[in-house]
Formats: structure tokens, sequence, C-alpha cells
């Protein structure tokens, strides 16, 4: 890096076209900064792209502390204070953009993902903001202030090399390589001393034991409405099976507070006691068939699925009525159903 520069290039230069990264450097331009934002990939906010069934989840009416999980749970307090769900919501008018709450607060585009990085890329557009792609950063260097005409930073990359005044790290995290995430951003804490919180899988799936999936993984597709519990803490929502295990945002939210080891319980019939619900239709001296049955509440294949693994003696029962199904073997199988 030379002094030679009469004042630092950038006010604010950004690593990382992200969501994060672009709605950043909006924002600085928007206040008169002189923004640069470079990323690595071939194009903008590639997690966007993919989020929400490729509708992207946008945003969710009920977002709170609450709902977020931290060592330090006033982390994301002013945050959350100072740009509010309904405040984007406002830009999403502004931007034109049809969209529809499909359920607890979730906020999804009626058409694509792309919409959401195109307001993005509108909104860096508006500021000012300048954006360079397949931006190999090679360097990062702290500078004297003093020596440098006022800039702090010197960065070395592929598109050139520049210095700033204020240096933002919006790279992201390990979540999906395949898309181009890595642990840039890591690395640079560590050059620069910070102190890194161990990471862990989170907002992830779980992978099933090779006998269960090879039991349910013929499911993928399927969902099935839950209270699936990890560690004391549950959540009321759909579980999605896949070709290796579970997904879907039940699944997602209790990924939150697994560690390795630790049990998750689902509820797949939230709504009743399945067991006196059995017993009920046995009274009533009913002649179906309990597979039969139990496909009035789940999905048939799901319901024929659980049967096939899980009931006492299956083979045994399998073509008897529930009439003469005894109340052991019932019991035995709502577990199941109830605390898989």
């Amino acid at each position: 890096m030379s002094n030679k520069t009469q004042t630092p290039d950038y006010d604010v230069l950004i690593l990382g076209a992200g969501g994060a990264g672009m709605f950043c450097a909006s924002i600085a331009g928007k206040r008169g900064r002189r923004v640069l934002l470079l990323d690595h990939a071939r194009k903008l906010g590639g997690k966007i792209l993919i989020s929400g069934g490729g509708r992207c989840n946008f945003t969710n009416l009920g977002a709170t502390p609450a709902q977020y999980v931290s060592q330090n749970p006033h982390f994301c307090k002013s945050a959350l204070a100072r740009f509010t769900p309904d405040q984007f919501i406002e830009l999403i008018h502004k931007h034109g953009i049809a969209y529809h709450e499909k359920k607890l607060g979730q906020q999804f585009c009626d058409d694509s993902a792309s919409q959401i990085v195109d307001l993005l890329q509108a909104e860096c557009d508006e500021a000012g903001a300048e954006i360079r792609l397949q931006a190999q950063i090679q360097a990062i260097t702290q500078l004297d202030p003093a020596d440098f005409f006022g800039a702090r930073f010197g960065v070395e990359s592929t598109a050139g090399n520049f210095t700033c005044e204020s240096l933002v790290i919006a790279t992201g995290g390990l979540s999906i390589p395949k898309i181009g995430a890595t642990g840039f951003g890591y690395h640079v804490a560590e050059q620069f001393g910070l102190k890194l919180v161990p990471t862990r899988a989170a907002l992830d799936g779980f992978t099933l034991s090779r006998a269960d999936a090879e039991s349910f993984g013929d499911l993928a597709g399927l969902s099935a409405d839950t209270i699936t519990t990890c560690n004391g803490i549950s959540f009321r929502e759909n579980i999605l099976f896949t070709h290796a295990g579970l997904s879907g945002p039940a699944t997602l939210q209790a990924s939150l507070h697994w560690s390795p080891g630790d049990p998750v319980v689902m509820n797949l019939l939230p709504e009743l006691n399945i067991f006196e619900w059995f017993v009920a239709k046995k009274k009533a001296g009913s002649k179906s068939l309990v597979k039969n049955l139990l496909s009035e509440l789940l999905a048939s294949r799901l319901a024929e699925r659980f049967f096939e693994v899980y009931f006492p003696s299956a083979a045994q029962f399998a073509q008897k009525p529930i009439v003469d199904i005894p109340d052991a073997a019932l019991k035995e199988f709502s577990k199941h159903l109830q605390a898989w």
C-alpha cells in the first residue's frame, strides 16, 4: 500500500454482496458515504435466491429479540429496534413487489426471490454505491490514518487495491459452501484479534440413522404438522422428510438448541391424545384397520409406514380390525406417534 493517496479511495468498503452487505451499502451511500462493495461470487445474493423455496421469506412480522439465539441475548436488540419488519415492507411497496403472509407472520414474495436481490441492487444504485463481483480478496492491512491521510484499512484484491476509512465484513458464515460460503470472516476476525465463538450447525436439518433413513427416505417431500421439542424448548411447526433425514421449519428451529447426543422428540399428532382416540374407536366397535384409521389423521404414506415400522406384531395384527387389537399394542404404538 502506498501513502501517496491524499484521501482514502472510499469512505466505506464492504466485503460480501449478500443481503447484509447490499443493505449496508445502500444505507451508507444514502448517508453521503463513498461506498464500494466487493464479492467473490459471479452474481449477487446467492443465499437470497434459494431462500424460502425460491420465493424468499424476506421478513417476519413477529420478529423480536426473543426469536434470536445468542450467547448475548442483548446483541440483536439495537438492530431490531432501529429497523423493523414494517420498514422493510415499506421498501417492498416502494419497489412494487407482490407478497403474501404464509403463516405465523412469515412474508414471502408472490413471484421470485430475485425480486429482493433486484430491490437491494436498486437501493445500492440509488445511493451511488459501487458493486464489483468476482473480486477475490488477497490481503487486508490495518493502516495508520496519520500516515495514510485518513485511511484506516487497505484491501488488496483481484479487482484492484483500495484504501478506506471504514471496513465492513459481511461475508456470512459456513452455512452453504456449495453456493460460495466460506470461513473468510472468521479468518479476518482472527487476524484482528477478535474473540470467536465456536461454530456449530444451526438452522439445519437432521440426518437420520441408516436404519431410519431406509425406513423413511422414500417419504421425501412429505410434510407433517408437529410439536418438536429439544432441550425443553418446543416448536409447533411442520417437519419435512428428505432423502437423508428431516428438514422443515420445526426441525430447523430445534437445531438451534441441539448439541450432538441430545434427543429430539416429535409429536406427530399435536391436536389429540391418539391412544384415547384409538380406544374410543375400539369401544365404538369399529371394524377399520389401525393403519386406515391413522390415515384419517396423517398422510396415508406416513400412516402406513409408521404402522409397518412401529406397530407391535404388525404382521399379526395387520389385517385385524381395531376392535380386535389389544389396548397394550395400541398404547405402545401411540407412544411412537406422540413422542417419536
